[in-house]
């Protein structure tokens, strides 16, 4: 039966090649338009860190001097050493992590020194952002408390010094310093790069990874957002009054999170017990999703765009609407002579609703082209996320959905009124 509907369906479209060209043409252009915008709200708002994304947590801390507090502020994005270091001596999250962003001069064997991305960042770093290695391993607790001259490198660094060759065990020149190479990064695409925001929220990943501590023995300079309200000769000391460490921890159940909410506001208490300021200090604490959505990492411009390019998709409905209401009262005799027939009025609604869901279907491959066409031009656009914008398997399958399920919305309107012309009248018309 359904055969013979779809047959009858694409014989009335042929008919009439103009109008169906008109359905087919409305139909992409709203699919096309909304299926790029939706595609880039779908890349920029998804969860980098699925499997874990609620058990990993950003500290913040207003721990500031009395001078310098203010009650309606918001709460620092950045923890001063003093306090990152307490945190960390603490251990009070299942893994918890202290660090910076950073660049260096690293000298390859043959050829001039070339700058890098680099993080200063702890052992936890690693397991806590589930980070693959594809050669050796990363460094351990003792490490970092031995301020080891160790690093883990990027696949791409590893490419352009030692050729993808496992380089684990051999020496990374900065400066006239060395760095003994103990993993090399995998595959590892982390975007938005929720765990520093400040340093771009798209891109590749750094090209080095070292213990902070090691860092701070080498006097390598930390970058991004940091903050000082009074003079050190050292703004990376541990008692430099300044704001440059990103903390995070990772807490496992519900009941360690509030303990560690707990555990932060006795924490300020403390502070403020010992002297270091008199006001009541403040303390955020936000999971990865949060974190994003506070920190707007979906532009506000793409949320509007999303819903423009969903009310032009109602607008080019409507028309549909129009054109298949027109298509199917001028039909009108060969319905009734169907009906008269023997079709019966739901017969008629089928008939009709199918054929609509092939123009959706059609309409829904154009306006794919139409959603390439525009993804293109986005990633031709001047955004740190332009390059990683791209459909998977999801937003593929749900164009031909939307198409689908848009037409066959359209159709329902003229499919019922199509249903309800009278047989004689029809006929008697013709």
């Amino acid at each position: 039966m359904y055969g013979y509907y779809l047959d009858l369906a694409l014989r009335s479209l042929r008919r009439n090649k103009v109008l169906t060209a008109l359905m087919v043409l409305t139909i992409a252009l709203g699919i096309g338009t909304s299926m790029t915008t939706l595609t880039v709200m779908h890349v920029l708002s998804g969860d980098p860190i699925p499997q874990k994304s609620a058990q990993l947590f950003r500290v913040r801390m207003n721990v500031f001097p009395d001078d310098r507090f203010r009650a309606g502020d918001d709460v620092p994005d950045n923890l001063a050493r003093r306090d990152a270091e307490a945190l960390l001596h603490d251990t009070r999250g299942d893994r918890q992590v202290a660090m910076s962003a950073g660049s260096m001069a690293v000298t390859p064997v043959q050829g001039d020194p070339q700058w890098v991305q680099a993080r200063y960042t702890g052992a936890g770093f690693f397991p806590m952002f589930d980070v693959p290695l594809r050669y050796g391993h990363a460094w351990g607790p003792d490490d970092d408390a031995n301020r080891a001259r160790v690093a883990v490198i990027s696949s791409a660094l590893n490419e352009q010094l030692f050729g993808g060759k496992d380089s684990v065990g051999q020496t990374l020149k900065v400066g006239d310093q060395g760095l003994r190479i103990v993993g090399v990064l995998g595959e590892w695409d982390m975007n938005p790069r929720f765990y520093d925001l400040s340093n771009g929220q798209f891109g590749d990943s750094e090209d080095v990874f070292m213990p902070l501590s090691t860092a701070e023995d080498m006097k390598l300079s930390a970058s991004g957002n940091m903050w000082c309200w009074g003079n050190s000769n050292d703004m990376q000391a541990a008692d430099a009054p300044c704001l440059w460490l990103q903390y995070w921890v990772q807490l496992d159940t519900p009941a360690k999170v509030s303990a560690y909410r707990q555990y932060l506001g006795n924490y300020i208490a403390l502070q403020q017990q010992a002297g270091r300021f008199h006001h009541s200090g403040q303390a955020d604490l936000r999971d990865v999703m949060q974190w994003l959505d506070f920190k707007g990492v979906v532009p506000s411009d793409v949320r509007l765009q999303m819903w423009l390019a969903l009310g032009f998709l109602g607008i080019c409905l409507l028309n549909t609407v129009g054109l298949l209401l027109a298509k199917f009262l001028r039909r009108s005799g060969e319905l009734g002579v169907r009906r008269a027939l023997g079709a019966s009025r739901r017969a008629i609604f089928l008939q009709c609703l199918i054929e609509a869901g092939v123009v959706g279907l059609v309409g829904g491959v154009f306006g794919l082209a139409l959603a390439g066409l525009g993804m293109l031009l986005v990633r031709h656009q001047p955004t740190d996320y332009a390059a990683f914008i791209h459909m998977d398997l999801r937003m593929l399958l749900g164009t031909f959905v939307l198409a689908l399920t848009s037409s066959l919305l359209a159709g329902l309107l003229p499919a019922w009124r199509a249903m309800q012309v009278a047989p004689a009248a029809a006929i008697k018309s013709n």
